[in-house]
């Protein structure tokens, strides 16, 4: 056969194609020491990762061959590209923790500003799966300070948050400039034991600050979801939170201007009853209970449960409908809110707002905690974000009165001067700027020592249930919703179906708030 026979191969395709090959082979799976790794630590690989999150056969990936011709460093240590889950597409950005430690890279950052990007021009939501050490301090010129440096995978995902949701599974480190990725998305799974967030390792913070620290200590998975809220919701390996994960995005819609996901129906797994709220405001009782009895069987799904848990907030369904969840739980603290439940709530109020999901407030508060301590801590301005969310969502927000809502507590609930749809009460309702106790003694403090002093303690407590009985009648639940401050009392068994039909009234509201460029939120 002749040089120009179409069946003479030549040799520098097939030189082509062998490298090729070797090279998608190398990222195919991990190497024999790197897999005996994973396994101690009871994660998974990158694409067992991937392929428990996609539909099968719906993933395309891009860039497979960045870096190549380095030696050592597969895909560049991330794996990016574009499937379905469950039907939906998505962009997926994947560290892979056996290629250096899944450390970023010039090529790495380009993959990664190219699928923010391809997210940003489509509208599609991103799973970010992290597993990084952080930047390779040998390529940073390359890829820290420049226009298509790291700092570019921020400015995307700032300019993506609420407009496609964007939901992250740390499965491992994610060190300094890197933390920054995982605190920009919507929603945060930390694996506990594996998941670790810090800007300076322990062994950087001994060095410069002198402070001797654990790993877990400073950014370990379950701190960062009961003490500094960085967290969402903490699970307990890669199967679990690649699964919450898809749970979540079940609650939420493709992008901005989608609709929210719609399922069948079910009634709740326990109907609310009057024996579901204890009629003495001072006994404290699981907000769950009535949570459970609004929306659809096993529906509820909670958000930051570990962190301020005097405040419940998260997704359910009503009539396999999506809505968002703000209560009140007075077995924690008596419902008292703080500076981080007040933090809570701003985020997930904006969450919802961001992404169309209506807001149903449970209030069972007797106001923001008082005190030097929470006052230097700024209860102030971290109540006025919590606040200002609320009067800035334009969502459907329905304020259920279910015991005591007194002072600003009722105003962070979403109260009648905020606007909403509907502000409804049970009977056991009560609305005031402090309860009877609290306000009789502020205001007739010097009277109630006259009389003690001048007739003794049993004219003391007759006087002051006289003033407490007055009180009461002031703010009698009756007298509010004949000045319609309430607009409607129901009995705790009449609630969800007095809510499912002021939900689908108000589906189609005018969604305007303010005309100008922005607010300046309290921070």
């Amino acid at each position: 056969m002749s040089d120009s026979d179409p069946r003479v191969g030549d040799p520098r395709v097939a030189d082509v194609r062998a490298r090729l090959e070797a090279a998608h082979a190398a990222s195919a799976a991990p190497t024999e020491k790197a897999a005996a790794k994973l396994a101690s630590q009871n994660k998974l690989y990158v694409r067992d990762r991937i392929a428990l999150l996609v539909d099968e056969g719906s993933f395309v990936e891009d860039g497979r061959f960045a870096n190549a011709l380095a030696p050592g460093l597969p895909a560049d240590g991330v794996v990016t590209g574009r499937g379905t889950v469950d039907g939906r597409p998505v962009i997926v950005i994947a560290n892979d923790p056996t290629v250096k430690a899944g450390s970023w890279g010039a090529r790495t950052v380009e993959k990664i500003v190219r699928a923010t990007e391809m997210a940003l021009r489509e509208e599609l939501p991103v799973f970010w799966f992290v597993d990084s050490a952080g930047a390779r301090i040998t390529d940073q010129v390359e890829m820290f300070p420049g226009r298509r440096g790291a700092g570019r995978i921020f400015h995307n995902q700032v300019a993506l948050s609420g407009k496609v949701p964007q939901i992250c599974c740390l499965f491992g480190p994610s060190a300094a400039g890197g933390a920054y990725i995982p605190s920009f998305t919507d929603l945060l799974i930390m694996v506990e034991g594996n998941a670790s967030m810090y800007l300076g390792s322990p062994r950087m913070a001994e060095m410069v600050v002198g402070e001797r620290v654990s790993l877990e200590e400073m950014g370990g998975a379950r701190m960062h979801c009961t003490v500094s809220g960085v967290g969402d919701i903490l699970a307990s390996d890669d199967e679990e939170a690649i699964e919450l994960a898809k749970l979540y995005f079940s609650y939420v819609p493709q992008n901005w201007h989608s609709p929210v996901p719609s399922y069948a129906g079910e009634s709740p797994s326990a109907p609310l009853t009057r024996a579901s709220v204890p009629e003495r405001e001072s006994q404290p009782f699981d907000v769950h209970d009535v949570i459970d009895g609004l929306v659809d069987d096993d529906s509820f799904f909670e958000i930051k449960a570990l962190f301020a848990p005097e405040l419940v907030v998260g997704f359910g369904r009503m009539d396999g409908e999506t809505v968002g969840i703000v209560a009140n739980n007075s077995a924690v603290k008596g419902g008292v809110l703080f500076t981080d439940s007040a933090d809570k709530a701003a985020r997930f109020i904006w969450l919802c707002d961001a992404y169309s999901i209506p807001l149903v407030y449970l209030a069972d508060v007797p106001g923001f905690m008082i005190g030097s301590e929470v006052e230097r801590g700024g209860i102030i301005r971290h109540g006025a974000k919590m606040v200002s969310a609320v009067s800035s969502a334009t969502v459907p927000q329905f304020c259920v009165v279910v015991r005591k809502a007194y002072g600003a507590g009722l105003y962070a609930m979403g109260g009648p001067g905020f606007g909403p749809d509907a502000t409804i009460a049970l009977p056991t309702a009560r609305i005031a700027v402090m309860g009877p106790e609290a306000a009789v003694n502020a205001v007739y403090a010097n009277k109630i020592a006259e009389v003690e002093a001048a007739e003794g303690a049993e004219a003391r407590d007759s006087y002051v249930a006289e003033r407490r009985r007055e009180y009461e009648q002031d703010v009698d639940l009756e007298r509010l919703a004949a000045d319609l401050v309430i607009d409607q009392v129901v009995e705790p068994e009449a609630l969800r179906e007095e809510l499912l039909h002021r939900l689908r009234y108000a589906a189609h509201r005018d969604r305007a708030f303010a005309t100008k460029r922005r607010g300046i939120p309290p921070v």
